[in-house]
């Protein structure tokens, strides 16, 4: 799967998250997750974290 930054994928954890930066295509990525309370969360994940790309 092609990720790429922007794009609006959804984690295995069932959040929606945004690609802030790819730290290294295919392996990283750092990512604002949208939280249940409104609150947005800036982390790192990897590719197999990633279930889908939504758009």
């Amino acid at each position: 799967m092609e990720i790429k930054e922007f794009d609006k994928v959804l984690l295995k954890t069932g959040d929606t998250a945004y690609i802030v930066d790819v730290l290294k295509a295919g392996v990283a990525y750092v990512v604002d997750v949208d939280k249940i309370d409104g609150d947005i969360e800036t982390t790192i994940v990897e590719q197999n974290d990633i279930e889908k790309v939504l758009s």
